[in-house]
């Protein structure tokens, strides 16, 4: 079981668990990861200036509490789970204000305190690349070599020749309880679009990280 939260960037920092491990403990008491996990670059390297956490103060736990309405089988991945977690103060259990789901949960609030609910959808466009990611970072992500070679918008036969990576993501996205709408050729050299259902916003913010985290793996094990 993948038990999960974004950071700052969107990603999914957390913990694989054992299954029988995890209905045990992690489902009921929560886990824990360093604070320093909402202080660091896209290196992974702790940046300086944040009063959350930093070498002064030391760098300490926050808590990981699961909403278990999150928890799905996502079946790009073997016998595997997921479920997205708050993250709570380690010692109050208050959320911590600076994570993105925290924030997120709060403007929800006051937009349901003046009478609204909101809806969101997110529509992400992307470029496919037949380097892997290792030979792209050895590149230093420049002369990379698009899937596509000339403008392929709405193109059917230049989106087919990528259709390997598309067709997997739309299948496991589905399969996984995230509804797909479709997907497209862009107008760039390796552009495309694939569209998922508007949901309520925090539904909806949980559906884009997890879209995100299934197109990078089922690429990355593409070699694309």
């Amino acid at each position: 079981v993948l038990v999960v939260f974004t950071d700052l960037y969107g990603r999914f920092m957390g913990k694989r668990f054992d299954a029988d491990f995890f209905l045990e403990s992690a489902a009921k008491d929560g886990t824990h990861c360093c604070n320093y996990l909402l202080t660091v670059d896209m290196e992974m390297e702790p940046v300086p200036g944040y009063d959350l956490a930093n070498w002064e103060l030391g760098y300490g736990d926050f808590h990981m509490v699961p909403d278990l309405s999150t928890l799905r089988r996502i079946t790009w991945l073997e016998k595997t789970a997921m479920v997205i977690c708050d993250l709570e103060d380690d010692k109050n259990h208050a959320l911590v204000s600076e994570a993105p789901r925290s924030l997120l949960q709060s403007q929800l609030e006051a937009a349901s305190t003046a009478g609204f609910q909101a809806f969101a959808a997110s529509e992400l466009e992307y470029y496919i690349f037949e380097d892997t990611y290792r030979e792209a970072h050895e590149k230093g992500y420049s002369d990379l070599r698009s899937a596509g070679w000339y403008l392929e918008d709405y193109h059917m036969l230049q989106g087919t020749r990528v259709e390997k990576l598309n067709q997997a993501v739309r299948r496991n996205l589905k399969s996984s309880g995230i509804p797909v709408e479709n997907s497209k050729g862009e107008w760039g050299l390796g552009q495309h679009e694939l569209n998922i259902r508007y949901a309520e916003a925090l539904d909806m913010a949980d559906r884009h990280s997890i879209y995100k985290q299934c197109f990078k793996e089922i690429a990355d094990e593409l070699e694309m």
